[in-house]
């Protein structure tokens, strides 16, 4: 074969295999689009989360693969917080309610997660968080675990000094928003404050149907 020849050759297999490419490209089915949201806005494309592993109550680990099959709501807060997080834990119980009548095993969920791991223990967390509605989860975990589990879902929180000044008087300044992780534990979306309960309630009982 003459080794002028050789040089189109390999230019016409890679069009050819750049136009095969591309017409599967073109005809591959498109993936279905979700129904539109009132009150949560969804992500043009989830977000794959990297791997984390919180801790609940009884020794139990919170990974991924145990919050697959559902949508999940994650609210970060924390047990000794005055005001939003029992406003808001109080809120996501009345969408609940209206998510009862759905199957368990496909059922939308609270996760709450504490990021106050120095005063907030797997049990107490549970405690507060099912005080609120007993089919919420609930969990935390060491300080950098923490960290990284809230940066995957653009949440942040900071601990505060109180102004006595003792080591044990301290807040913990959190995002308040809700973020919608999908039925395969990707970041789907997310909505902010002040909530549409009624909203978000809707749409959570819109899109677990809509994946059945």
């Amino acid at each position: 074969m003459s080794r002028r020849l050789v040089p189109v050759l390999i230019v016409a297999a890679l069009a050819a295999g750049l136009g095969l490419w591309a017409s599967q490209r073109l005809h591959a089915p498109a993936a279905p689009a979700l129904p539109a949201t009132r009150a949560v806005t969804l992500l043009p494309t989830p977000r794959e989360l990297p791997a984390f592993a919180l801790q609940q109550d009884g020794g139990k680990v919170l990974d991924k693969a145990a919050l697959e099959g559902h949508w999940t709501v994650v609210f970060l807060g924390f047990t000794h917080c005055p005001d939003v997080c029992p406003t808001t834990l109080a809120e996501l119980a009345g969408a609940q309610k209206q998510w009862a009548a759905l199957p368990a095993e496909i059922r939308p969920r609270v996760l709450f997660v504490s990021a106050d791991p120095e005063r907030d223990t797997p049990q107490l967390v549970a405690q507060y968080a099912r005080a609120f509605h007993p089919d919420s989860l609930a969990a935390t975990a060491p300080l950098p675990q923490l960290e990284a589990f809230a940066r995957s879902l653009s949440l942040v929180f900071m601990k505060v000094p109180g102004a006595s000044g003792d080591p044990a008087d301290y807040s913990i300044d959190h995002s308040a928003a809700l973020v919608l992780l999908d039925p395969q534990a990707r970041m789907a979306g997310v909505t902010q404050p002040p909530f549409d309960v009624k909203g978000i309630a809707a749409d959570l009982e819109m899109l677990t149907k809509a994946a059945r």
